[in-house]
């Protein structure tokens, strides 16, 4: 408690008096002005420096360059902090600690532990602003910090933070789109230009990766992307485009805070096992000031879209999935769009009604509506203004509604981030939990927001409905996702599917089930049709009931981004392991199990059968002290659950 309570104090103290805890450095008064801050750890040391007034960041790992330079600064209307500028003072040195239990996650309980320190530096107008720097043993943080004692307007017209990447470095990038729902191709060799979204993931030496992303929004500021037109290896921060939201709302920032803060920017460093096992995002982020979150489940739901596109407007089809739910064990049934337009022999609430009959809580969709989409699905706006929320939440609480999904924000401007913000507040108010569509990507919110159970921003399942191409990229996408989109918050890709929607998937049934340990979500929405789950044999049918979908722990065991993937996740004492090739060839890979305790486990393995259709299933009892061999089949997988032998 001591601990937690000096951090308030110390990033309080920080962020409202830039140079009050300063102390004099006797080298920056030379002509030496680098300053270099190290992890706990000592793997990662990033260096300051001001070379020809311009401040840069140059980050190291293990001894071997990771980031070439990171240029700093920002430009306001009548400020600039990108040149000229020299060194004020420098904070001591402060150590962070502090642990944190999140209701749902990688990790049920997390650590935030840095070392941290502020450089305050001035302009020629002698005009002041903070930076302030954080070393992790899984990566390195920054922020930039403005004391804004007269309340005046900041009008932000430039961020000029950006990330020099080695030209030779493998990078995995996702071309700008507004819903982030886009590929991470390998870009090998001659990189290309353009805008992309984050994260950014590349490979500057062989084994040592960084993940470019950022945390901890909060309504003084825009979310952003990056860059590389002007140069192919340095990624500028951009700001969102003007015709973002349908051109509604300034694509430049502005606040009148009297302290403020940017969001962090999140370099992740290390090997892939820091990388995908990294809760740096949430770490840096806010903590939560919910005193009641007891009401914030996890769990499973049936979900109609994936197989009937206008499922939710035919009673009969609601009804199959709630008995598909209660069959199941699942907790939840979500009602997606047309719900408003229910027919078949009832409407929505006599659907909520069989639903609660049975034990199953109901979920419900909603477009967010406003001049800043053009969606036509109905209903609309009743999200728009905070009138409108608590007349419609009490309304959903009235007839036993838990959550909703808000879909088609189409914008990462600042006032839809102050959007996203205000339905959070009034849905923890209401006690109703929130899955955000069609939006922006995770940002740490989930940290401060619990209820904030996952986000979209991914091309999930849901592309088998829209074209051809996902049954092609399929499982290479999937190889890919958790070393990217997965890493950095809760992702709603909707997975497990073993008949076909609009177009057909071509991974294995093996791959299909290892989807739900593979990729972490709050709550876990089961894509396919209830006949597609119930023909399954007895062993996949009982892990789809009972796999978690809240996590104690996480190892990354093996793979590379867009090959394969493997990781153990546990659950009080019950190991579960997914694997997952994403080539189109054969592959052997080898899960040695030293993530486990001592003693015997009894072990279930669901791989791939001898076609795509069907599984080998054995038992067996192991130790930590055993390796297992399991080949896959072409874009295939496995599933291992281990218990505890008694």
């Amino acid at each position: 408690m001591k601990k937690i309570l000096f951090l308030a104090v110390w990033i309080a103290v920080g962020m409202t008096a830039i140079g009050m805890q300063v102390h004099a450095n006797e080298q920056l008064c030379g002509e030496h002005s680098a300053i270099e801050i190290q992890s706990p750890g000592s793997h990662i040391s990033a260096i300051f420096d001001i070379p020809e007034g311009k401040p840069v960041l140059r980050l190291s790992y293990n001894g071997q360059e990771a980031i070439q330079v990171v240029d700093l600064g920002l430009t306001l209307s009548g400020a600039d902090f990108s040149q000229n500028m020299t060194i004020a003072e420098v904070s001591e040195q402060q150590h962070i600690s502090e642990q944190y239990a999140v209701r749902h996650g990688k990790r049920s309980l997390c650590k935030n532990e840095a070392n941290a320190r502020i450089i305050t530096l001035a302009n020629k107008e002698n005009k002041q602003i903070g930076i302030e720097l954080r070393a992790y043993n899984d990566g390195f943080c920054f922020r930039y910090i403005l004391h804004n004692d007269d309340g005046q307007l900041l009008s932000f017209t430039e961020e000029h933070t950006a990330y020099h990447i080695a030209p030779n470095a493998n990078r995995w990038l996702q071309k700008f789109v507004t819903s982030y729902e886009g590929d991470f191709p390998l870009q090998q060799g001659a990189a290309r230009q353009g805008s992309w979204n984050y994260p950014l993931l590349a490979e500057p030496a062989a084994g040592t990766f960084v993940l470019i992303t950022e945390a901890n929004i909060n309504r003084n500021y825009c979310a952003t992307h990056v860059s590389n037109e002007a140069d192919k290896d340095c990624y500028r921060i951009a700001y969102p485009f003007q015709w973002e939201g349908n051109n509604q709302g300034s694509a430049l920032p502005v606040s009148n805070a009297t302290t403020w803060v940017s969001p962090w920017r999140v370099l992740i460093v290390g090997g892939l096992n820091d990388i995908v096992e990294s809760t740096l995002v949430e770490d840096v982020s806010d903590a939560t000031t919910m005193t009641d979150t007891e009401w914030v489940r996890s769990g499973s739901a049936a979900w109609i879209y994936w197989a009937y596109n206008h499922g939710t407007k035919d009673y009969q089809i609601c009804r199959q999935y709630v008995d598909l739910a209660a069959e199941m064990g699942w907790e939840y049934v979500l009602f997606d769009w047309e719900w408003d337009a229910m027919t078949g022999g009832g409407n929505l609430e006599d659907a909520v009604r069989y639903a609660l009959s049975k034990g199953i809580k109901p979920l419900i969709w909603y477009n967010s509506g406003g001049p800043h989409n053009t969606v036509t699905a109905t209903p609309r706006d009743r999200f728009l203004t905070h009138e409108n929320r608590v007349k419609e939440l009490a309304w959903l609480k009235s007839l036993g509604f838990v959550g909703v999904k808000i879909d088609f924000f189409e914008s990462d401007k600042q006032q839809i981030m102050q959007y996203y913000l205000d339905i959070l507040d009034d849905c923890a108010e209401a006690r109703m939990m929130v899955n955000f569509h069609g939006c922006t990507l995770p940002r740490g919110w989930s940290r401060t927001y619990p209820h904030l159970m996952s986000m979209e921003a991914v091309y999930g399942a849901e592309q088998y409905n829209n074209a051809a191409r996902m049954t092609d990229i399929g499982s290479r996408l999937n190889c890919l996702l958790p070393y990217t989109r997965n890493v950095v918050g809760p992702m709603d890709y909707t997975p497990v599917a073993f008949t076909n929607s609009q177009h057909p998937h071509v991974t294995t049934y093996a791959h299909e089930l290892a989807l739900s340990v593979a990729f972490e979500s709050g709550i876990q929405h089961w894509a396919d049709r209830p006949e597609g789950f119930l023909s399954l044999p007895i062993e996949a049918r009982q892990h789809m009931m009972t796999v978690p979908t809240k996590w104690d722990d996480i190892r990354f065991i093996d793979g590379y981004p867009g090959t394969h993937f493997v990781v153990a996740r546990r659950s009080g004492s019950v190991w579960y392991v997914a694997g997952l090739n994403g080539d189109k060839t054969s592959r052997n890979i080898t899960v040695p199990l030293s993530f486990l305790s001592s003693g015997k486990y009894r072990m279930t393995c669901l791989a791939d059968g001898d076609e795509a259709t069907r599984f080998s299933i054995t038992h067996r009892k192991v130790s930590s002290a055993d390796r297992l061999d399991i080949t896959c089949l072409p874009q295939g997988g496995f599933t291992l659950i281990f218990k505890p032998n008694k």
